[in-house]
């Protein structure tokens, strides 16, 4: 099969996955709340590639004040709310890596990891995954 047609199929079965998660939402009773729930899901599975270790329940129980220990769910927290100022800022600011820097500094402002990072601004020395040094590290970006 040629990469074309391969690349075909993949796009008609995307949109056709689109056409269907429409469909669905013209029938959900609250679509917001749906919206919101899946926000905290992205974020949640999001903030775990990261190393956080709460869970989606512990971000919502922390959200509405039922259980405050001391989990990570104040990270995914932090992560929704920067998703939910870009998502208001963007319809008066357009698209750029100042926006991207803006938001980094929403996303890191008061977090617990904030101590050791320049909000707002770019990286000054590379970064790596796993292992002690850069030489030996098991991903480097």
């Amino acid at each position: 099969m040629s990469f074309l047609l391969k690349l075909s199929l993949k796009a008609a079965i995307a949109e056709r996955l689109i056409g269907k998660l429409d469909g669905i939402t013209h029938v959900l009773p609250d679509a917001d709340f749906f919206l919101s729930m899946y926000i905290v899901k992205d974020a949640t599975c999001s903030s775990q590639i990261e190393g956080t270790r709460a869970t989606m329940m512990d971000t919502l129980e922390m959200s509405a004040g039922v259980n405050v220990k001391d989990t990570d769910a104040d990270d995914i927290l932090f992560y929704i709310k920067a998703l939910n100022y870009g998502t208001k800022r963007l319809k008066e600011f357009p698209f750029s890596l100042r926006f991207l820097l803006e938001l980094h500094k929403e996303l890191m402002d008061g977090a617990r990891s904030s101590h050791i990072s320049d909000l707002g601004e770019f990286r000054k020395s590379q970064k790596w995954i796993g292992g002690t040094t850069l030489q030996n590290a098991a991903f480097v970006p």
